[in-house]
This record gives C-alpha cells, structure tokens and sequence, in this order.
C-alpha cells in the first residue's frame, strides 16, 4: 500500500500515523447545523475529485467552492439526488479512476435504500476505493432522524469522524473524535476545532 493521505489537519494526520490509508471509506458525521463541508471542500485539494450530492444542485456545490475561503480543488460534481439515487450511485463509483477521491454529500439518502440494496453498494464501493487506492468519504447527518441504514454505514466505513458541534455561553465549541479506524489506532482524546473559514487546530485552553 503507498502512503497514507493527508488530511491537512496536521495534528489530526500526527494522530492517525501520517494520514489516511489509500483504499479507505471514511464516515465524517457531523450535526446539519455546523461547517463539517469544510472538511469536504478542504478534501477536493488533496487529489481529483468526484463530488456526488445528493440535497444541493451541481450549481450550489460549485458556488460554495468558489466563494470558500479556504483550499478547494475543482471537482467533478454530480447530482444524484432527483431519481433512482443509489443506481446512480453505483454506475459513477463504478467509473472511479486510479487514485481519486469521492465525496457523497449526504449519504443520508442511500441510507434510506432497501437495506440489502445498501449493503451491495458499500461493498461494491470498498472493493472500487481499494481497488484504485482511491479514498470515500461519506458526510452523514447527526440530525433529528436518522436515516435506518446508518449502522450498516458505521460498520462498514473504515474510519469514523466524529463532529460534535455545541454552544456554550458565547462560544462555539467544535470537537472532531475518531472512534473508529480500522487497521490503526483510534484517537483516546477529541481535537478541538475552529471551524469558521477554514479547518484549524483550537488551541485555546479550557476553562473548567
């Protein structure tokens, strides 16, 4: 296997060994209300990029990159969220060339999918992303409702981001953990992050 793919989180990427490991899906969980897309965004300038919504159109994806104040690349964007999304799912990771990133942007819909149906397409996605050395990340709602589908994600996903977004007193505390990371070491303590324009260490100090 070849290096492993920065997150450019330095301390994130120290904690995890150097990165992610090629051929991996990761979770990135998150509430709707916080700026977990920045994570996404940040991720399209690391490699080519396949980005797959399944909520917002092709055009307000590509608008958000453009006026996002941090580093982007220029992925290919795909709306797969009107008719049959799994099918279309399935027919564009089937496509993925060597090496490249996808993004689904909310899987919350797949998850919605007859469950068997689910379970193919995330086995056809791990055997494509490791296939190509390629890496997935999947971005998922902690909101409300949780869409019935969802343990099978969390099992299947090689690595688990979790966000925790609070407000506490006049301050907006971010909070990234990774439970999970299949092949590695999960992280024992959460990183606390300034989530405004960019993705950034918090380095500020709690006060009990």
């Amino acid at each position: 296997m070849s290096g492993r793919l920065p997150t450019g989180i330095t301390v994130l990427d120290r904690r995890l060994g150097g990165g992610i490991p090629p051929g991996s899906i990761v979770l990135l969980e998150a509430p709707p209300a916080s700026q977990s897309e920045l994570f996404l965004y940040e991720f399209t300038a690391t490699r080519g990029t396949l980005y797959l919504t399944t909520v917002r159109s092709e055009a307000a994806v590509a608008d958000a990159l453009e006026r996002a104040n941090t580093r982007v690349g220029k992925p290919t964007i795909r709306d797969i969220g009107s008719d049959a999304p799994l099918d279309h799912a399935n027919r564009l990771v089937g496509a993925l060339p060597e090496g490249a990133n996808l993004i689904i942007d909310v899987v919350d819909v797949l998850e919605e999918s007859d469950p068997a149906r689910y379970r193919s397409f995330l086995n056809e996605l791990q055997t494509q992303i490791v296939n190509t050395d390629g890496l997935a990340i999947l971005h998922a709602m902690k909101g409300r409702s949780i869409p019935k589908n969802r343990d099978l994600t969390e099992h299947m996903a090689d690595l688990v981001f979790d966000l925790q977004t609070d407000i506490k007193g006049q301050e907006i505390v971010n909070r990234l953990a990774v439970p999970k990371f299949r092949g590695g070491a999960a992280m024992e303590e959460t990183i606390k992050l300034k989530l405004a324009e960019q993705v950034a260490v918090d380095t500020s100090r709690d006060i009990a």
